[in-house]
């Protein structure tokens, strides 16, 4: 009866050996995944930035190009004259102080 015994307690701890390895090996399977997952969601989000810093730096671009042509003199010069009607003073306009 003692063997009998024992060999169930050896049986129950065996199959208590194996369900251990059995839950760290599914453990181990499924933190990789999640790692897995998680690196591929990672390399979507660097990839949708660097698209997206790729077109700010097409925009700042093309604004600076914007500003460069708003600021021109030509251009100010060009809207002095046909919209606010003003003109270069001729010399009976200028006074020079002392």
């Amino acid at each position: 009866m003692l063997t009998a015994m024992a060999a169930k307690y050896r049986g129950v701890k065996l199959t208590a050996i194996w369900a251990l390895i059995l839950c760290v090996f599914i453990g181990q399977l499924l933190f990789y995944t999640w790692c897995r997952v998680q690196c591929v969601r990672v390399g979507y989000e660097i990839s949708s930035e660097t698209d997206r810093h790729r077109k700010l730096t097409v925009l700042q671009s093309e604004l600076k190009i914007e500003l460069a042509r708003l600021k021109s003199p030509e251009r100010i010069s060009h809207i002095a004259r046909t919209r606010l009607g003003l003109r270069t003073p001729g010399p009976e306009q200028t006074i020079v102080i002392p």
